[in-house]
């Protein structure tokens, strides 16, 4: 299939042959059959885009200082090649479509093959296929018009934009900005029975707004404005002030502050400063309100992903219910939406409707790109790229940030070949496996497990996936690289123990830290005829407590994806697996488990004390490593720098490095010279199950549990 793409690097837009995009549960495949273009939230990006990098820097402020804090991390190098990575990758545009169902995951009830839809959300893209998941997708009636339905999204926000001003029959709105959005919620309003004035600085946009039935439509350059709206609304001032204008002057804030009576309202839908005059606001007393995209659900991952709704009862309009509402608008023809369309692109024409939004070389407001929907598509893409001769042939499950800046430049160092790839996104997936040379990228991950030319599977998803493709790679008789954790609780872990009693690959967990070469120096240096003990604080930083990683569904929360990591290191310094465990987290609330000490006793006697701070400053290096074995000491500060205390005292310094390089190259070596994995099955149960057993105690008050 093909989709609409753009190179963050130099803004250059292209229409490229993809793999269709992965169907997850709680998803759907929809083929587009029109695609909506926002003029304003898309045009910044494209025009963004091609910039020059100091543009870039300038336009992406919030972005630079994270870039300059991974420096300071990662050393410049790194950090570059990771943005560059991110500038060439091909990125998606759009977010508002309509066309029809060609595929359901197995778990999603309401939906069928044939069903005619409108979609929203970041999956729904200039794409002749897109995946939706199904709270971000509205059935519409077998004859709906799908060039109208693709608004629905840029609806729902404009909806959401009146129920913030909860406006009454008769009442008076202004409406600042008549974009497209400003457009829709002008006709809303008057559809509702808000007597509606419409502002901007363009005046085919105040004559547009005129024909979507504003009372009043006013140029912001009229002397009179405020003259004319004080007569319109009885000398009171307008109820409440919509503003949908996007710009970076103050103006739009300050003039609702003058426009609208006591007690009024200002809502804010644009993309608008806030710093503004006090008078206004102080004397009239006025509301200041966001409204927050398509409606409530957006930005909650277990609403959009996960298809958890809201009561209804108790949250009436959700961004959903939003969606379903302008589409039942348009379907009764309540809203003139065809008085805002001012043009359609084939899709294969599609740059050029971005190049007239940014020339402006004619008025514009709703542009829309239609697909060939008798065009067959193929779901896969082959790209028959000459492979070097090697032992072991790769597919890759999944191909997020970690698998582009860590694991494939290091994979591609070794005597391997790239076969097969699948990932969520479909631009992603042809851009890697280009940049890669894979054999050809799919939606279908069973792809890869069926093809014998496959021996090795590489796992880098989220978490709640591990088991699954694990379990589906043994029973294949694939050799198996996932990245930590193996999977999410004891019974998932009980069942790959038992698979592997019956299997002869080889299945590794990517435990780093273990090949660091300065870890690898204590290693050497610590004796074997007595414990150790093993002091390891991790300045974790905070995660925002919807994040995916914090989801015990999908990511199985800290303890379990980034703590296994130090349990295991401390066992493999240890030399013994980890007989007993005891936890205890910071009981604040609203905690997530995220701050935690957790105390290891190995079968040869050694100790660890594993102390994982999510509220310390970001300023302290990450990981600090103390080993006290047979009177000498090692420090080992964030894999820099090695401080060795003892008979005689020495300091190492190098690049950080966490062992990334060392451990694919070891299990690459394991499979192609036929050798036992660089770390043993009972190595890597063991872990896991201390890591389980640690939250068992850290539920249980810090009891200590043995690890078996």
């Amino acid at each position: 299939m093909e989709q609409l793409t753009q190179n963050l690097k130099d803004g250059a837009m292209q229409i490229m042959q993809v793999p269709f995009p992965a169907l997850n549960a709680g998803q759907v495949l929809v083929r587009n059959h029109y695609s909506l273009i926002s003029a304003g939230t898309e045009g910044k990006t494209v025009k963004d885009a091609r910039l020059g990098y100091i543009g870039k820097a300038r336009a992406r402020k919030e972005e630079v200082k994270k870039v300059i804090q991974t420096a300071k991390t990662i050393g410049v190098l790194e950090t570059y090649k990771m943005v560059m990575n991110k500038l060439d990758a091909p990125s998606a545009l759009g977010y508002s479509c309509a066309g029809e169902i060609i595929a359901v995951a197995d778990d999603v009830k309401d939906f069928k093959i044939g069903d005619k839809v409108a979609c929203g959300g970041a999956g729904a893209v200039h794409a002749e296929v897109v995946a939706i998941s199904v709270n971000l997708c509205v059935k519409l009636d077998d004859n709906a018009d799908l060039k109208s339905a693709c608004f629905t999204t840029v609806g729902a926000i404009a909806m959401q934009g009146i129920r913030q001003a909860d406006l009454r029959l008769a009442e008076n709105c202004v409406v600042i900005g008549l974009g497209l959005i400003g457009q829709i919620t002008v006709s809303l309003l008057k559809a509702s029975g808000v007597n509606v004035i419409a502002i901007d600085i363009d005046s085919n946009q105040v004559a547009k707004a005129k024909l979507m039935g504003a009372d009043l439509s006013l140029s912001r350059n009229d002397e009179l404005l405020s003259n004319k709206i004080n007569e319109f609304t009885n000398g009171y001032g307008a109820d409440a002030v919509i503003i949908t204008a996007s710009t970076s002057s103050n103006d739009p804030i300050e003039l609702a502050g003058e426009l609208c009576r006591k007690k009024g309202k200002v809502i804010i839908v644009g993309a608008v400063p806030t710093g503004f005059s006090r008078k206004n606001y102080y004397i009239k007393e006025l509301e200041l309100k966001m409204s927050c995209s398509y409606g409530p659900g957006r930005y909650d991952s277990e609403f959009e992903e996960e298809g958890i709704d809201y009561p209804y009862a108790y949250v009436r309009w959700t961004e959903t219910r939003n969606m379903q509402a302008f589409a039942k608008l348009l379907q009764e023809q309540k809203i003139p939406i065809d008085k805002i369309i001012t043009h359609e692109f084939a899709f294969q024409n599609a740059k050029a409707a971005y190049d007239l939004i940014l020339e402006k070389s004619e008025p514009f407001a709703g542009i829309v790109l239609k697909y060939d929907i008798e065009k067959k598509i193929e779901s896969k893409v082959v790209l028959n790229q000459t492979k070097k001769a090697s032992k072991v042939y790769i597919g890759l499950i999944g191909a997020g940030s970690f698998a582009q800046n860590i694991l494939l430049p290091r994979i591609a160092t070794t005597e391997s070949s790239f076969i097969g790839l699948t990932t969520g996104k479909s631009n992603n997936a042809i851009n890697i496996s280009q940049k890669y040379k894979f054999n050809y990228c799919t939606n279908e991950v069973n792809d890869l497990f069926a093809d014998e030319n496959i021996n090795t599977i590489f796992i880098t998803t989220r978490h709640d996936s591990h088991f699954e493709y694990v379990k589906k790679g043994i029973e294949n008789g694939k050799n198996v690289f996932v990245e930590k954790p193996l999977c999410l609780n004891e019974e998932e872990l009980t069942i790959i123990k038992n698979d592997v009693s019956k299997y002869n690959g080889n299945i590794m967990v990517g435990f780093n830290r273990r090949f660091a070469p300065l870890l690898q120096t204590i290693k050497s240096k610590t004796s074997s005829d007595s414990p150790v003990s093993i002091h390891y604080r991790i300045n974790a930083g905070a995660v925002a407590s919807d994040h995916w990683t914090q989801n015990p569904k999908i990511g199985g929360g800290r303890i379990i994806g980034e703590v296994c990591h130090f349990i295991d290191l401390c066992a493999y310094i240890a030399g013994s697996k980890v007989k007993y465990v005891s936890g205890f987290s910071m009981l604040t609330a609203g905690h997530t488990e995220d701050t935690v000490t957790i105390n290891l006793i190995m079968e040869n006697g050694s100790i660890a004390n594993i102390c994982y701070y999510a509220n310390g400053s970001k300023e302290l290096a990450k990981e600090r490593i103390e080993v006290y074995n047979g009177g000498n000491t090692y420090i080992l500060d964030d894999f820099k720098s090695l401080n060795m205390f003892g008979k005689s005292n020495k300091k190492v310094e190098q690049k950080q490095d966490k062992g990334h390089q060392q451990e694919i190259i070891e299990f690459i070596n394991s499979i192609k010279d036929g050798k036992s994995n660089p770390i043993s099955f009972d190595e890597i149960y063991n872990s896991m199950l201390a890591t389980f057993k640690a939250i068992t105690s850290i539920r249980s008050n810090g009891q200590s549990i043995k690890v078996e």
